[in-house]
């Protein structure tokens, strides 16, 4: 009798997951049905008008800055003015497009058993945005205040599996919300990593503490931007330029869409003399950044191998985020062929991620079960460990 390979439930779950990751296109599984080719040819217009759009120092003129314009009212998906424009015939087909969306990046918590599944016998890594993932998009980037009930929850993440925050935001900002010793934190894009200062089981065999600046010479250029950029956006009401310390966020989130132009404009002036820096686009957000090398993307990879973890092929990094910040993590994650990235999102996205949320509560609920599937594992060999 010819053998026969035999795939057991968790086995075949892993290869499903890890098939997807490696190509989502070329795997027509439950977990990712194909695409629709109207679906892919939209994204692929998207994809290069995006392209497009890197003002690099500032240069390309009125045409660029109509480009970012376009661009800017996109990150606005909740636009009031443009909600309650859609009729009914559009917003049907809305639904029917997201619904196709959706069946390319299934929601975590309905494939959770395929989740976990795939990460048996690995070890589980959590990676999470702050905005919009742990606490909910506000008006006020500085009332962004994560829930009590977040904050337990990720704490209790925390203990089962090494967990880090990386966001756009200034560190010790991110910190101030979040206030759990016990995470690694990658504030600016990942130009700034700091480790736990409180010990865990994950980190007491560290002995070296975790630091990490990689842009500390673009220091003293980032606070001549912030001081030219606060003094010129006096003149655009409801604008906000915030410090990050290795980076600067210019919040457009309450500017009037008709001053959107004026801004992007008067953002470009300024960087047109600091062609060592970069401009991309945010959820509602001009993000100033060094052009170096390094990204969300980068920090991920660096918090692994921090954790020994970086050429292990028992790890399950999971990212979960939700701004175009975060797909440089996801694109990591997809070239490496390990883990999983989850997109937070309840609109249709161009994403590198192959699993969604909809929105922190979703977040939440998701990291809840991860708990609880953590410490059900568990039982089993506390007992047994009790009978011996």
């Amino acid at each position: 009798m010819r053998k026969q390979s035999v795939i057991v439930p968790e086995e075949l779950a892993v290869t499903t997951l890890m098939a997807v990751v490696a190509d989502p296109a070329a795997h027509h599984s439950a977990l990712l049905p194909p695409r629709s080719s109207a679906f892919g040819v939209r994204c692929a217009r998207y994809k290069r008008f995006l392209s497009q759009l890197d003002m690099g120092s500032g240069g390309g003129g009125g045409a660029r800055i109509s480009a970012w314009v376009d661009s800017m009212r996109a990150s606005s998906p909740t636009h009031v003015k443009a909600a309650a424009m859609l009729s009914a015939s559009f917003a049907a087909s809305h639904d029917e497009d997201y619904n196709k969306w959706v069946k390319q990046h299934p929601s975590a918590l309905t494939v959770f058993e395929d989740i976990v599944a795939a990460s048996k016998g690995k070890q589980i890594v959590m990676f999470l945005d702050y905005d919009g993932t742990l606490s909910p998009i506000v008006d006020d980037p500085d009332r962004a205040f994560i829930s009590n009930a977040m904050r337990e929850t990720v704490r209790d993440v925390a203990r089962h599996f090494p967990t880090a925050i990386v966001s756009g935001r200034r560190r010790d900002k991110v910190f101030s919300f979040v206030r759990l010793r016990e995470l690694y934190y990658a504030g600016s894009h990942g130009m700034d990593i700091k480790g736990p200062t409180k010990r865990t089981k994950h980190t007491k065999a560290k002995t070296k503490a975790v630091m990490f600046q990689p842009a500390t010479e673009f220091l003293p250029m980032i606070d001549e931007v912030y001081k030219a950029l606060m003094e010129k956006t006096k003149l655009i009401p409801g604008s906000r330029v915030e410090n990050n310390t290795f980076s600067l966020s210019v919040h457009f989130r309450c500017v009037d869409e008709k001053a959107w132009s004026s801004l992007a404009e008067l953002v470009r002036s300024v960087l047109k003399r600091y062609p060592k820096l970069r401009l991309t686009l945010g959820r509602k957000v001009l993000e100033i950044r060094p052009s170096i090398k390094w990204d969300k993307g980068k920090a991920l990879e660096f918090l692994l191998a921090s954790l020994g973890l970086a050429d292990s092929g028992n790890v399950f990094p999971v990212y979960i985020g939700d701004d175009r910040t975060d797909e440089d993590a996801f694109r990591v994650l997809h070239g490496r062929r390990q883990g999983l990235g989850i997109l937070v999102s309840g609109v249709i996205r161009e994403t590198s991620a192959c699993c969604s949320l909809r929105q922190p509560a979703e977040v939440q609920e998701f990291l809840r079960w991860l708990v609880e599937w953590k410490r059900s594992a568990s039982l089993p060999r506390r007992t047994e460990a009790r009978k011996k």
